[in-house]
C-alpha cells in the first residue's frame, strides 16, 4: 500500500489490496446485484507481484577509517542483504487474448507478475505498457486460453447519484463485490498530473487498486485507484476512480505503441487568483496564467508569452489551471489548434501546432530524474515513506517560495516519528536544509553512522505552522 497525500487530517491511500465501490446507473436501487456480479466476476483478476529489495545500510553503530585492519574482521556484518517483497492489487480483462488493465503503482518495480482469474487458475503476465502520469498499466496474460472481457462505458454520462459496483481483491481475499453511488465528479486531489477522478462511497480497501468500477449495465466507467483514509486506516466511504473515457485513450496508446503520445504545448502555468483577475481586468478568476514558455516549444513558436492567460484551448474552456494539462494531453499530436488568450486586457487567438510531450526536453529531464522513483522513497530507519516537495505543493499550501523538503506520505508501524503526521513537510534535519528525499535518506544514514541518538527536525504541519521537534532513535 502506498499513501499519497494527506488532505486536511486524512491521507490519500493507494488501494493495492481492495477498492470496494458501488455503482449502478439506475433511478431506483436494484433488489440485488447478484446477476451482475455473477456475470462480471470472470473478467476481474487478482494481481500479485514480487520484487527484490536490496539493503546495504551499515548494521554497525560505528564506522572504521579506510584501511583499518578491523574492516575485514567485521565485513560480514556489512554485506548487502536482499528480501522479497510482495504486493497485491486488482485488474480486469479487456480482450479475449488476455489483456489486463490495472494501475501502474500495482506493478511498478515488479520482477514477477501473477494474475489469478476468477479466483482459481493463476497465470504469469508481462507488461505491455505503463503510464505513471495517469497511473495506468496494461498487462498480457501468458496463455493461449480465451478469456472473458468487459467493455468500457461512457464515463461522461455517469451522473452523481448513479449506482456503481466495484469488484476487486481487498486484503488479498480475492473476488469481492461492493456497491455504492457516484458521490462526485471531476475530483482533483493532487494524486496524478491529470486528476479528474470519479468519487464513490463504495467500500474500498487495500488491494482494490486497478480494479473496475462498473455501471449497472456491466460496463467499466472507472478504474479504482485511491481512497481517503484517516491515519492509514481502511475505507471511510471516500474512494476515487480514473474515469473510463480518458483512461481508455491512454490504454489504446499503450496497446498500440507500448507508450503514450500526448499533446505538448510547452508552458509552465499557475493559478489565476482573484487578485490577478482584478489586475488583468478579468470578470472571474478563470484560465491558466502562463508563468514561462519553453524555448522552441509549440507555444513559443505560436507567439504565446509569459503573462498571457489561456482561457480556451481547441474550442474548450479552460476553467482552472488544472484543466489545461488534461485538455492538451488528450489532443492528438500534430493537430493545429486555436488557443484563446487574454493579453493586455484583450482576447486574442493563436494557432498552435501541438508537439509530443514524450519528445520534449522537459519530459526527458523528468524521466531521467526519475519522478516515480523519487515520488515515494522509503526511509527504512525511520519507517516512513516520503516524496520530494514540489512547486504544486508550495503553491497549494502557500509555503514560502523557496521552501525545500520532503512530504511524509506514509508512517509505518513502530516508526519513531510519534509527533509527525502524514502530509507534514520536513524542511530541516540537524539544522541542515532538506533538499530532496534522496538527500534526506543520506543525512539519516550519516547520523546513524555517527551514532547520534537524537534527530532534530523542523517541519511544517498541515496548517503550515513551522515548528521544531526532537526524535529519539532506538
Amino acid at each position: 500500500m502506498k499513501i499519497c497525500k494527506k488532505i486536511i487530517k486524512f491521507s490519500l491511500v493507494f488501494v493495492l489490496l481492495s477498492f470496494q465501490s458501488s455503482a449502478v446507473n439506475s433511478k431506483t436501487a436494484p433488489s440485488s446485484f447478484a446477476d451482475l456480479a455473477e456475470k462480471l466476476m470472470p473478467s476481474v483478476v487478482n494481481i500479485s507481484t514480487t520484487q527484490t529489495i536490496k539493503t546495504s545500510a551499515n548494521s554497525l553503530p560505528f564506522q572504521f577509517p579506510p584501511g583499518s585492519p578491523f574492516e575485514d574482521m567485521f565485513k560480514e556484518f556489512n554485506k548487502p542483504t536482499e528480501r522479497k517483497a510482495t504486493a497485491l492489487g486488482s485488474g480486469f480483462i479487456i480482450d479475449k487474448k488476455g489483456l489486463v488493465v490495472t494501475n501502474n503503482h500495482v506493478i511498478q518495480g515488479a520482477e514477477d507478475i501473477f494474475v489469478s482469474v476468477n479466483g482459481s487458475k493463476e497465470y504469469k503476465a508481462k507488461i505491455i505498457g505503463t503510464d505513471p502520469y495517469m497511473d495506468l498499466a496494461v498487462l498480457e496474460i501468458d496463455s493461449n486460453e480465451k478469456f472473458q472481457p468487459v467493455e468500457f462505458g461512457d464515463s461522461d454520462k455517469a451522473r452523481v447519484g448513479d449506482w456503481v459496483v466495484a469488484i476487486g481483491n481487498p486484503f488479498g481475499f480475492g473476488g469481492t463485490v461492493t456497491a455504492g453511488i457516484i458521490s462526485a465528479r471531476n475530483r482533483d486531489v493532487g494524486l496524478t498530473r491529470y486528476d479528474d477522478f470519479i468519487q464513490t462511497d463504495a467500500s474500498i480497501n487495500q488491494g482494490n487498486s486497478g480494479g473496475p468500477l462498473f455501471d449497472l449495465n456491466g460496463n467499466v466507467i472507472g478504474i479504482n485507484t485511491a481512497i481517503i483514509a484517516p491515519g492509514s486506516s481502511g475505507s471511510i466511504g471516500i474512494g476515487f476512480a480514473i474515469p473510463s473515457n480518458p483512461a481508455s485513450k491512454v490504454i489504446d496508446q499503450l496497446i498500440k505503441y507500448g507508450e503514450t503520445k500526448r499533446g505538448w504545448l510547452g508552458v509552465r502555468i499557475q493559478k489565476v487568483t482573484k487578485e490577478i483577475a482584478e489586475v488583468e481586468k478579468l470578470e472571474n478568476p478563470t484560465g491558466a496564467l502562463v508563468a514561462s514558455v519553453s524555448e522552441k516549444s509549440p507555444a513559443a513558436k505560436a507567439g504565446i508569452k509569459a503573462g498571457d492567460i489561456i482561457l480556451e484551448f481547441d474550442g474548450k474552456k479552460v476553467d482552472t489551471m488544472r484543466t489545461l494539462p488534461k485538455l492538451v494531453a488528450e489532443t492528438e499530436v500534430g493537430k493545429r489548434v486555436i488557443v484563446k488568450i487574454w493579453r493586455n486586457q484583450k482576447l486574442i487567438s493563436k494557432k498552435v501546432l501541438l508537439g509530443r510531450l514524450e519528445s520534449s526536453e522537459q519530459f526527458k529531464a523528468e524521466k531521467e530524474s526519475g519522478p516515480d522513483k523519487s515520488k515515494y522513497i522509503e526511509e527504512k530507519n525511520l519507517k516512513i515513506l516520503v516524496r520530494d516537495l514540489n512547486e504544486d505543493d508550495i503553491l497549494k499550501r502557500k509555503l514560502p517560495k523557496n521552501t525545500t523538503g520532503v512530504v511524509v506520505t506514509e508512517i509505518l508501524p513502530d516508526s519513531p516519528l510519534m509527533f509527525v503526521e502524514v502530509n507534514d513537510v520536513i524542511v530541516e534535519l540537524q539544522k541542515k536544509n532538506v533538499k530532496s528525499s534522496k538527500q534526506f535518506s543520506s543525512l539519516i544514514k550519516d547520523i546513524i553512522a555517527k551514532n547520534e541518538k537524537t534527530l532534530y527536525l523542523a517541519i511544517y504541519n498541515s496548517s503550515n505552522q513551522r515548528s521544531y521537534i526532537t526524535v529519539k532513535l532506538k
